[in-house]
C-alpha cells in the first residue's frame, strides 16, 4: 500500500540493542573525533559516550517503520531531527527503543512523516527521547493535512557568543552507515546522481552527530553529560569532506540559562547554511 495516513500510529518494539565500546567508539569516529579526543575513544578511558549516540540503538526502530510506511526510499531524506537526552549512556549496555509513526503529511508533490523515538536502559531508565522527521520526494499528493506552519528562525541580532569549525572527512559517510544506515545516497554515486545531487551527501544524522560532537567539545568542556537538548532542521546538504562552521548565541533571557541558538554552515560555499532551526540546551 502506497505512503499515506493509514500508517498513524504505527508502533515498533521495544527492541534490544546491545552495545560496547567498540560501538560507541565507532560512532565517535564516525562524526569526526579523532587522536585528539581519546576519552570518547579508547576503552581505557571509559570512554565516554557522545549523547547522539542514541540514534544507534534507534535505527533497528526506524528500519521496520521505514518498511510500514512503505515510500519510496531512493527519495527518502532526512529533513529534521531533535533530541532530549535524561541520562549519560554507559560505555556498554543494553538500550530498548519503542518506536511511532507520530505525524503524516502531505505536501502535494512530496510526503512529511515524522517518527517518536524512546529509549530506555535495561532497568527501565529514560535515555532519550527524539523526534525525526523525514522527507519523501516522491510520495505527496495523496490527500492528507498539510504540516503546521512553523515560526520563522530569529536569531539574535548580535556577534555570536562562540563559533567553532568542524570538519567531516571525505569518508564520513562510509564509516557513518556502518551504523546502521545504509541507504545508497551516501555511498552510491550513480543513486546519488539517480534522485537530483552531483555526489554522496552526508547523513543527516551524521551531520547532526558532527555539531553535537563540537557543542560537546566546545560548550560543555568535554562533558557529554551537560547536553540536555539538541535540535535542528537540515536545510542543505553536507557533503563528505566539508567543514562545518556553527555559530552560538547564549541565551540573555532568565527563564532560560541553559539554551543556545546555533545555526550552521559551510564556509566554503559562501557560508551557506546547512542547519537552521538549531539549538542546545546545556546543564550546568
Amino acid at each position: 500500500m502506497a505512503i499515506g495516513t493509514h500508517t498513524l500510529g504505527t508502533s515498533v518494539g521495544p527492541l534490544t540493542f546491545e552495545y560496547d565500546w567498540k560501538d560507541t567508539a565507532l560512532f565517535g569516529l564516525s562524526v569526526g573525533l579523532g587522536g585528539n579526543d581519546l576519552d570518547f575513544l579508547y576503552e581505557k578511558r571509559g570512554p565516554k559516550v557522545l549523547p547522539t549516540f542514541a540514534l544507534v540503538p534507534a535505527y533497528p526502530v526506524m528500519n521496520q517503520l521505514f518498511a510500514a510506511v512503505d515510500g519510496n526510499f531512493l527519495g527518502l531524506v532526512h529533513s529534521g531531527q531533535s533530541f532530549r537526552f535524561f541520562k549519560p549512556f554507559a560505555p556498554s549496555g543494553t538500550v530498548l527503543t519503542t518506536g511511532t509513526v507520530s505525524e503524516v503529511y502531505d505536501l502535494k508533490r512530496m510526503a512529511q512523516v515524522v517518527f517518536k523515538l524512546t529509549s530506555t536502559d535495561a532497568a527501565g531508565e529514560l535515555l532519550c527521547e527524539a523526534e525525526a522527521s523525514m522527507i519523501y520526494r516522491f510520495d505527496g499528493g495523496f490527500g492528507g493535512q498539510t504540516p503546521p506552519r512553523r515560526p520563522k528562525e530569529a536569531l539574535p541580532d548580535r556577534d555570536p557568543d562562540a563559533r567553532f569549525l568542524t570538519p567531516t572527512r571525505p569518508d564520513q559517510a562510509l564509516l557513518f552507515r556502518l551504523l546502521g544506515d545504509d541507504n545508497p545516497l551516501h555511498i552510491d554515486p550513480d543513486i546519488a546522481r539517480e534522485v537530483g545531487f552531483d555526489r554522496p551527501i552526508l547523513h543527516g544524522l551524521g551531520t547532526l552527530g558532527a555539531i553535537s560532537a563540537g557543542v560537546v567539545l566546545e560548550l560543555c568542556g568535554r562533558a557529554p553529560e551537560r547536553l540536555a537538548a539538541l535540535g535542528g532542521t537540515f536545510r542543505k546538504p553536507v557533503f563528505p569532506g566539508d567543514t562545518l562552521e556553527t555559530r552560538a548565541w547564549r541565551s540573555e533571557d532568565a527563564d532560560t540559562p541553559g539554551l543556545v541558538q546555533l545555526q550552521t554552515l559551510v564556509p566554503a560555499r559562501e557560508s551557506e547554511v546547512v542547519v537552521s532551526g538549531l539549538s542546545a540546551t546545556l546543564r550546568s
